[in-house]
Parts: C-alpha cells; structure tokens; sequence
C-alpha cells in the first residue's frame, strides 16, 4: 500500500505511531484499535502494547526503512556488525551464524562484495548501498510487514529504480506486507497496489493505483498529479495544489488550464539565444583527486572525477545536467565557480579564462556566478535572520551606498520569491523546506549575477513546492535574462526546465544536444538505461 502526500501530511507520523515510536509526552496516540497479525496469525492489539511488547514486534515483525540511511546507521560500527545485532537480539543465534545469515542477506540485496562491505564503516559506501544494508536489517528477521519511508528520495534513478525492483522481488519471495510512504505519485505507479492520498493528517482518497492514477476524485489528488512536469508536452507553468485546492481548504474546481509552448516558438527562442557568442566555455577540464587508499581503493589512490569535459553555456539558456551520483555533474559545478581548481583545462568566461584569475580578480567573478546548492537549512547560517543572510553578499560586493537601500532591495528580493517583508527578521527554523530555498534563490540573486548555478536545488522538495520553485525560477530567468545550469537527477524536471542538456557519465559527457532531441531519440545506452529508470521512455 502506498501513503502520498507532501511533507506534514502525516504519512510518517501514521507510520511511526504504528510502532509506537512517536515521543510522548510531547504526542499522545490515540485509537479505536491497532490490530495486527503476525506470522503466526496471532493477533495483537498495538495501541495496548507495552514497551517490552513492542520491542520484541519491532524489527522482527514489522521493520522500517528510513528516508535517510546516512542518520539511521550508527557511523562508528561497521555495516555487518549492525545487521548482526539486529538477528541477535531477536534470533538468539551465535555470532558466526548471525554473520553468515548477514553476508546472505547482503547476497541477495544485490550488495558487491559483501565480505569487504560488511567490514566498511557507513561513510566507505555509496548511498545506494546505504539504503541496501538498511534493507538488508530491515528483512533479517522475516518480519510480516515492511515500512519503507520515502527510501528512495534522495537516490539517482537508476539506483532508485533499482531499490524499487528489490523491495518487489524481496516481498513476493517472503509474502510481506509493504507500507511504502512517498510524496511523488508517478514513483507508485508500477509498486503499490493501493494508494492512500493523506492531506493534513486526514486521508482524503483511498483506492486501487490505477483507479487513482486514471480518475482522481479528490482536487488535492489531482493536484499532486499535475505537479509533476509532463513529458509528452511542453507547459509555460506547472500546475500547483493550489490551483486545485485553497489555503482555506476549499475547493477550486476540478481542471486547470494548460498554456503549452509551441515548438515553433521554442525554436525561434532557441535562434535568438544560439545567435551570440556562448557567455562561457569549458575546455577540456579535468580534476583528479587524491585520496587516502580504502577498501574499495585501487593503484594510486586517485579517483578522476572530470575527464576532459568541453562545454558551452548561453547567455539566457538553461543547460540541464543529469547522471548518477559520481559521474562528475557537482564537480564541473566547483570548478566552473573556482571552489575547487581544476587539474587540466580551461574555463573561460566573457573571454576571460578564469583558472588564472588573482584573489582579487576572483571575487569579482564572484558576484557574476552564483550556486543555489540542495539542502536549503544547511546552506544558512541558523544563528542568522533571513535579512542579514540576504544582506550579507550585499555588503561584501559593496553594492548600494546606504544600509537603507541594502535593506529595501532585501526586501524587494524577498517579495520576488514570493515572501513576506516581515520575514527579514525571522530565522531560518521558521519557514518550510521550499521558503528555505526560496530564501538561497534570493541571495544568490542578491549581487546580481548573470550565471546561475542549480546544484540539486529542487531534489528535497515536494512535487507541490517544487512545482512552485521551477515556475519561480523560469519567471526570474524571463525577467532578468539570467542563465542557467541545472542540474539534477530527475529527468522529467531537467527536460522541462532545459533548452539543451548534457548527460555525464564516470567524468565525461556520454550524450548532449537540444532536450526534446535526446529525451526523445537518445544515441546512447547509457541516456536509454535512464530514461527507462525514471519510466520517461
């Protein structure tokens, strides 16, 4: 069964009450009955159920997978050492066979090398093989039922892809039950067998997948539907969940109309942008890092994350960047700001190359480049207001003559993004994962800069505030001329936001060329394996 909805829903709250892992005091579970029926067939009454009684249910008849496996795995025990633990406490079996049913375990989530794996420390492994070993605990003991809480947010499609294979074949070979929590729709469609749309703690629609996919009954159901960018057409604006749904909860008709960009009008923008200069060049950048030897190390201890990549950027285009986590898509973006210097190459700008450029002469580059990064709470200062935090690139480039006018043009920029004036003096705990990223989208807008790096900066969102932030960005693009590299590992956002995009692979540029072009006639394998991942072909 799958539970869609966006974040404060109630989708994990329903979970974790379930296995009674919600504090309380400050909570309080209420409920007619919980009743559950374990693989014995005997049945329990959750919501009477001691903590002792609890903790033996928990992990060995109902388990969880959770969003983030980096948080839920201890990173100062090795990842066999705690799945061992999990079969101990439950099991009772010796060491060595709780090692060996792990090393199986880890066999059949498709783990490579489980041996040297069960040995690595969590930050040794990728994300993907994260979320594997938590899968791994998850199923040590044959639990009854299977929670999975958004266990696939943060993944590539390809992996994701992957996971969701894995969790199919593990429930049809041991007969689990599976709860999996998301907040993207189209990610269930092939999975779940019955959805559940939860809007503010309440389930406003329930029913089989594809009754719900072909005819959605409540708005907000059709609302999250829409959110998502089409891939068979082109729209000026994605649709919200509040063109479907008021704030007030009530309901705003059953349709919204769709203005869809004409190919004609796509290529005459296209012969507009493409008939200057590009406004930067990659040259044959590469960048080799040094490391210490691992586990997984070989040779010198040096992983090559750029391999003579060439590119070339616009002024007014939006260049989509795609590839699985490693294939270099946050490097180019380092190098091409100077975070990082590359090993080899060249990167000019406005006929400057700027892999050259003095202390000084960089930080006027500063100003023209700009990064909106992925974690928007991470990316500010939490003991700073949102004002100062706008205010603060301001200052450095010495824009305005008075702390007046840094704080109107503050402020202006804040009713840009759609805030509030009083928001100046608030703290970044106070607002919502996408009002966060609204808040770095305005002080990267702050010096205005010409270029515009996108790292990620909408993979954390919900479909609904996502929707929201794209539109935000085509508008700030439109108005100011700015450009754009977006880059992503969602394929159906990259080729709505993309005029061309490029597709990386282990450091190098598999594939390029006009969006519509490559999405819908990939040359490459690669391109082909994800598409097919991320269902968009």
């Amino acid at each position: 069964m799958g539970i869609v909805g966006e974040s404060g829903s109630g989708k994990s709250v329903t979970a974790l009450s379930l296995l009674k892992l919600i504090p309380c005091p400050p909570g309080e579970i209420t409920a007619r009955s919980i009743l559950f029926r374990g693989s014995v067939g005997q049945e329990t009454r959750l919501d009477l159920a001691g903590e002792r009684q609890m903790r033996e249910i928990r992990g060995r008849e109902i388990s969880m997978i959770f969003q983030e496996p980096m948080t839920s795995l201890n990173p100062v025990y090795t990842c066999g050492n705690q799945v061992v633990e999990t079969i101990r406490q439950h099991l009772h079996v010796s060491y060595d066979e709780a090692k060996r049913r792990t090393l199986s375990l880890f066999d059949e989530v498709r783990l490579p090398m489980p041996e040297e794996i069960f040995h690595a420390f969590p930050h040794e492994i990728s994300g993907g093989q994260k979320q594997r070993v938590m899968i791994a605990m998850a199923i040590s003991c044959d639990p009854s039922l299977l929670i999975a809480d958004e266990p696939t947010t943060a993944l590539d499609v390809s992996v994701q892809r992957t996971i969701l294979d894995l969790l199919k074949r593990l429930q049809e070979r041991r007969k689990m039950g599976i709860i999996f929590i998301t907040h993207d729709l189209g990610l269930i469609r092939g999975f779940a067998d019955r959805v559940m749309v939860m809007y503010k703690g309440k389930i406003v629609e329930e029913g089989p997948v594809d009754r719900i996919f072909e005819n959605p009954v409540h708005p907000y159901t059709r609302g999250l539907l829409a959110c998502r960018p089409p891939v068979d057409r082109r729209v000026r604006r994605l649709a919200t969940v509040e063109d479907f749904i008021s704030k007030e909860d009530k309901l705003s008709g059953s349709s919204v109309a769709e203005d869809t960009i004409s190919a004609e009008e796509r290529g005459e923008a296209h012969r507009k942008i493409y008939s200057h200069e590009p406004v930067l060049v990659v040259e044959d950048l590469s960048k080799t890092f040094h490391k210490s030897p691992g586990i997984f190390a070989s040779g010198k201890g040096e992983y090559k994350a750029l391999r003579e990549v060439s590119v070339q950027v616009w002024q007014g285009e939006t260049l989509g960047i795609v590839g699985e986590s490693g294939c270099g898509k946050t490097t180019l973006a380092r190098v091409v700001l100077q975070l990082i210097p590359p090993s080899a190459g060249r990167i000019i700008y406005k006929g400057t190359d700027i892999t050259v450029l003095t202390a000084s002469l960089l930080k006027k580059l500063r100003k023209e480049v700009q990064i909106v990064f992925q974690d928007p709470y991470s990316s500010l200062n939490p003991r700073r207001t949102v004002g100062a935090a706008i205010m603060e690139p301001i200052r450095v480039h010495r824009l305005f003559s008075s702390e007046k006018e840094r704080k109107d043009r503050v402020i202006e920029l804040l009713q840009q993004v759609g805030l509030e004036p009083e928001h100046f003096y608030r703290y970044p705990h106070e607002f919502s994962g996408g009002q966060r990223q609204r808040i770095c989208i305005a002080r990267a807008l702050a010096v205005q800069p010409e270029l515009v790096i996108l790292d990620e900066s909408v993979s954390a969102l919900d479909v609904s505030v996502q929707a929201q932030v794209l539109n935000l960005l085509n508008d700030l693009k439109a108005k100011y001329n700015l450009t754009y590299m977006f880059i992503s590992h969602d394929l159906s956002v990259v080729k709505y936001m993309s005029d061309r995009v490029i597709v990386m692979k282990d450091g190098k540029i598999e594939e390029s060329g006009e969006s519509d072009k490559v999405y819908s006639d990939p040359r490459s394998e690669y391109t082909k394996m994800l598409l097919a991942a991320s269902a968009l072909k």
